[in-house]
């Protein structure tokens, strides 16, 4: 459950912050992470926004970073890229590796830098969009060795299926492409699938829909088979309230 307020000043700047409780059950443990989260805060001004805290990190929310979600839960290698700053869900959140982050958008043009504690992480992304296709550019200075140092990212659509294509080098974990794909499958089902190849292990696929029932209401599920070898597959219901 997710908690988003905001009030705007008389000058039009606008402030605002994100917290949220989630619960896991892993196989036989107990619930974890039923706590709130680190919150975000932030103040916005026409085409800037400032924000601290558990940050949502650039390379995170860079365009093409998550092309497709396979599954009820989002599971699957659907990434191309590596260690990197984003929002926490977990109890703690990003307490202990707080963050600032500036991002700015006008017109086609979108840019995110932040930065934080972790591993002295500095990340910065450029995306611009034309005729339908974007294309970004992202690239991060870390201490960590297998931190992502660069991504790039390109998406759009060709007849009535979306597609993205991303590269990044995550230092020495390697290089790390992913192609992914979405299409609908009549008016109410979207079908995802993705393909990703690791420098340094096997590759990983998987493919996933979701169906709405009207409401709010929308049934998802998946299989992907993982970069660790594994087989994973989930059904659920996802609903808006």
């Amino acid at each position: 459950m997710q908690l988003d307020v905001s009030a705007e000043s008389d000058a039009g700047v606008k402030f605002g912050a994100r917290t949220r409780m989630q619960t896991n059950q892993n196989g036989a443990t107990a619930v974890t992470d039923n706590g709130l989260n680190a919150t975000r805060f932030y103040a916005k001004s026409g085409a800037i926004e400032v924000a601290v805290g558990n940050i949502l990190g650039a390379l995170e929310s860079m365009p093409g970073t998550y092309p497709v979600q396979i599954g009820f839960s989002y599971f699957g290698d659907n990434t191309a890229q590596g260690g990197r700053d984003g929002y926490s869900s977990d109890g703690v959140g990003a307490a202990d590796a707080n963050g600032v982050e500036v991002m700015y958008a006008m017109g086609d043009f979108k840019a995110h830098v932040s930065a934080s504690d972790r591993n002295n992480r500095v990340a910065a992304y450029g995306a611009y969009t034309m005729s339908g296709w974007t294309l970004a550019l992202g690239m991060q200075d870390s201490d960590a060795a297998d931190d992502n140092e660069y991504v790039a990212t390109v998406g759009g659509s060709i007849g009535g299926v979306s597609v993205t294509l991303a590269h990044a080098d995550n230092g020495t974990d390697g290089t790390r492409t992913l192609l992914a794909a979405s299409f609908s499958a009549g008016a109410a089902t979207t079908i995802d699938a993705y393909y990703a190849d690791d420098e340094l292990v096997d590759s990983s696929t998987g493919i996933g829909f979701h169906h709405s029932l009207g409401g709010g209401v929308t049934l998802r599920g998946g299989v992907s088979d993982n970069f660790d070898g594994d087989t994973t597959a989930d059904f659920g219901v996802n609903f808006n309230f």
